[in-house]
């Protein structure tokens, strides 16, 4: 089952100006954050566990992705809208920020060196960057098989799979499929340099804010992380908030996080002269 309401994302991404649009949702786990207001709400909607979306995030706005149960992993890849070979970079996002994972103060980088957004929130302090997805032999290895004929909206579904039907929505592929994100899940190396998966780390209700810098397609895909050792295929859905929130300013701490950057803002800002 794909999870994408066309009309919704239709309303909210026409070339209006912010005044001009609806208040679609009220937010059903509600949104805390002191830097936004909940009159400027523009969309709300549930990505079910195991289940794929994506959509345009338009320049200053914030999507927020919550963790429901403490059981979420979304899977993710960022494009330029305007120039769909430009998309996000792991490499140069890792480098320039001297990091091996992801958190508040961060941001994610194009291969052209822009920020296609930030992190300007973040309550869960660690998302892993490097450890990809799992494809459809990797699920049926590890959990066994669950077609769509057999057991319908309870069929066990790849993160690769789902990012692959995504992509194909806006003219992309399989050939598009790079380094991701992993939203709510933390990997670390322990002393011989063995990857090990953070059972404890995932509460229910934690929370990441995307702020966009650019006009990003995005693509997630809710599904089991690679490493996490869980034997059964249960992937906890995530809320889906989005807000009008404008883009970083000249003290924004993503801005000032280091002297990269700085220079990654100006950057982007001069794709907008």
């Amino acid at each position: 089952m794909v999870v994408f309401h066309f009309q919704l994302f239709n309303e909210v991404t026409m070339p209006l100006a912010f005044d001009d649009l609806p208040v679609l949702a009220r937010a059903a786990v509600p949104v805390t954050s002191a830097s936004f207001a909940p009159e400027l709400v523009l969309w709300e909607e549930a990505l079910p566990g195991g289940c794929h979306w994506s959509g345009l995030l338009r320049r200053g706005t914030t999507l927020r992705l919550t963790d429901l149960n403490g059981k979420a992993n979304v899977s993710a890849l960022f494009f330029n809208q305007e120039e769909k070979t430009e998309r996000y970079n792991m490499p140069d996002t890792l480098k320039a920020q001297h990091t091996a994972f992801l958190t508040q103060g961060h941001v994610c980088y194009s291969d052209m060196g822009r920020v296609l957004c930030s992190i300007s929130e973040d309550s869960c302090g660690w998302h892993d960057t490097f450890s990809g997805v799992l494809d459809a032999a990797g699920v049926e290895k590890k959990y066994g098989q669950a077609r769509y004929q057999e057991h319908r909206n309870g069929m066990f579904r790849s993160g690769q799979d789902g990012l692959v039907v995504e992509l194909n929505k806006w003219g992309l592929g399989r050939r598009d499929l790079n380094a991701n994100v992993n939203f709510f899940s933390k990997v670390s190396a322990d002393a011989d340099g063995k990857l090990q998966f953070d059972m404890a780390h995932r509460q229910a209700g934690q929370h990441v804010d995307l702020r966009f810098e650019m006009n990003v397609l995005v693509m997630l895909s809710a599904t089991p992380h690679p490493l996490d050792p869980a034997a059964d295929y249960a992937p906890g859905p995530v809320q889906l908030t989005a807000w009008r929130s404008g883009t970083a300013g000249a003290t924004d701490p993503c801005r000032l996080l280091c002297p990269e950057n700085g220079r990654g803002f100006i950057n982007t800002e001069r794709w907008f002269l």
